[in-house]
């Protein structure tokens, strides 16, 4: 047996091999989704499929999906697999999010033992599909929004499969950026093998194999320990999606969360069918959200791996919008995933105040602006999530331009990037103060406006906002945020307020403004510092109209506080508030 000392040093050898994996894929990609938003996730797994071992910091939404490949993989191949292949999947119902997402799955052998897995789940830019940048806001089925992947070996023994590849380049609008994203994702992967391979040749393979286990015990040790520290008992939220893409419906979710001594369980019965559009959160990626928030509230720096998710159980009837069937579309898949990880913490903030804030602007606001760039003759694609508004804490106010929770690692790309390479001007990207924040004693971060201008004859833009109907949520008295909402500006027409639009054509000089929420607040109003709410004028995050209406602060011509009519007021507004039983 090897000693704790060596063992601790394999284990660490085992994280940094992710995490040298995750940033040899960001440093050689082809596309800005890549190298610019690092919208993907990387991991390793044992050889028994039973989950991660190690994951390097990626997109939050794919913690729970990857080892669900993996065991997709196993399903399938079961004794067939070889040294050196690479599998591809991108099949959303078994182990994924939307087609776009395609994971890549590499085992790893030390002569004829297999040790474990490599997996690799990166955003392809196109992948086919009905519309260009393959997922859009208005599918009805699955077989709408791109090519599909089930398990297919893309390399046989370390050869390519040209066969599997030709496909895949056939059907991609951008054929030259999925192959280059395609080719450093398994270059990334096998920097990952090396560093395993060297672990195995000093230290042997049976220690490995030991350190691999270990990770995963000790995991368990640290999520259970943590676990007690929680409030026991039921807790209970519902909401609404404002609707599917498809009508105008809203969407009725709920969660029950369940918290003892020994599990954390989240029973989403209640919640609505699958949906007709593409809205629909697959089973893995329903898992991945309540992963998220469990780190949140037990410890978000531990080590995200099999052995931490262990008291985790999670119940979503098949059928529902948290667990669809085929052919359900999946394009917009964040549109419910992120409300299983919202539900869970609007269920639990109150209880978990020092840990939960309120609710922040939730949508990814996900982007897609493409077209042809007539000087390159080339086509071009921004594909991009947007930062908003988080909600405020219980002693904070919430913080601004962040992107949403499900979205964590990833990074808002540089304007510069995109003029540069693509023809579109980021006319504007500033703090949202024309929405401003969810007001309270502490008040929720703003988010932000984004403009793209339009610098060829064509493009296609296709866009999914959610939270435009049902804002961020306030606690403890705290107002709700404002909501999420997109300004098409066309020539010759009026302007069009959209949540959702699927590829729809502008030409030179039309403009594209997107509004991100602020979060929500938190607290009465009325208890607010007024030296803060001072600042927020100084700093133009609100007007003086608005200290004096909703915060009850009197503002002088000199632009001082009037002390006694600020009392006066204030006064006067809990009285009115009070009476009509609050916000």
């Amino acid at each position: 047996m090897v000693d704790p000392f060596t063992l601790e040093i394999i284990k660490n050898g085992l994280v940094v091999a992710s995490e040298e994996m995750f940033y040899a894929f960001g440093r050689t990609a082809k596309s800005p989704v890549i190298y610019e938003v690092l919208d993907y996730a990387v991991g390793i797994a044992d050889a028994k499929g039973r989950g991660l071992v190690s994951q390097a910091p990626g997109v939050p939404g794919f913690s729970g999906v990857l080892d669900f490949t993996i065991r997709e993989v196993l399903d399938k191949w079961k004794n067939e697999i070889k040294p050196e292949d690479v599998i591809a999947t991108n099949i959303p119902y078994s182990g994924g999010t939307h087609l776009n997402d395609v994971a890549l799955i590499m085992p790893v052998f030390y002569k004829d033992i297999l040790v474990g897995f490599i997996a690799n789940k990166g955003h392809w830019s196109e992948i086919g599909g009905m519309h260009f940048g393959s997922w859009t806001s208005d599918a009805t089925e699955i077989f709408q929004e791109g090519l599909q992947l089930p398990s297919v070996k893309l390399y046989m023994e370390g050869k390519p499969n040209r066969d599997i590849i030709d496909i895949i380049i056939a059907n991609s609008r951008m054929p030259e950026a999925t192959l280059g994203d395609m080719e450093a994702q398994i270059a990334s992967m096998r920097v990952a093998i090396k560093r395993i391979d060297n672990l195995i040749k000093r230290y042997g393979v049976e220690n490995v194999m030991e350190a691999m286990e270990m990770l995963i015990k000790d995991g368990e040790k640290l999520s259970r320990l943590r676990l007690k520290s929680l409030p026991k008992g039921i807790f209970e939220a519902e909401d609404y999606i404002d609707d599917d893409g498809i009508s105008d419906n809203p969407v009725y979710v709920r969660v029950k969360v369940t918290i003892t001594d020994d599990e954390f369980i989240t029973d989403f019965t209640g919640s609505s069918n699958q949906v007709k559009g593409p809205i629909n959160s697959p089973l893995p990626a329903t898992v991945s959200a309540v992963r998220e928030v469990f780190m949140a509230i037990t410890d978000p720096h531990a080590m995200p791996n099999a052995g931490y998710f262990s008291p985790l159980k999670i119940i979503a009837p098949e059928g529902s919008i948290f667990n669809p069937k085929k052919p359900a579309p999946t394009s917009t898949y964040w549109e419910s995933m992120s409300y299983a990880t919202d539900l869970i913490w609007k269920a639990l903030a109150p209880y978990i105040p020092e840990k939960l804030s309120a609710g922040h602007f939730l949508s990814i606001l996900a982007t897609i602006l493409g077209g042809y760039n007539e000087e390159t003759n080339e086509p071009f694609a921004i594909v991009e999530p947007q930062p908003g508004g988080w909600g405020a804490c219980s002693d904070s106010d919430g913080e601004s331009a962040l992107v949403a929770s499900g979205d964590g690692e990833t990074y808002i790309a540089s304007a510069e990037v995109y003029e540069r390479k693509m023809p579109i001007l980021i006319e504007r990207i500033e703090l949202n103060t024309e929405d401003g924040p969810g007001h309270g004693k502490y008040r929720g971060g703003l988010g932000v406006i984004k403009d793209y201008v339009i610098l060829s004859k064509e493009a296609y833009f296709t866009v999914s906002i959610g939270r435009s109907k049902f804002p961020p949520w306030g606690v403890n008295g705290g107002y709700n945020g404002p909501p999420n909402y997109c300004i098409i500006y066309k020539k010759n027409e009026k302007p069009k307020i959209v949540r959702k639009v699927a590829s729809i054509k502008l030409e030179y000089g039309d403009k594209i403004s997107l509004h991100s929420a602020g979060g929500g607040g938190w607290g009465d109003p009325l208890d607010r510092e007024p030296v803060k709410v001072l600042d927020d004028i100084k700093n133009e995050y609100i007007t003086v109209d608005i200290a004096r209406e909703i915060y009850g602060i009197v503002i002088q011509g000199d632009g001082k506080i009037n002390i006694e009519e600020t009392l006066k007021l204030r006064k006067e507004l809990k009285g009115k508030r009070h009476n009509t039983h609050g916000t």
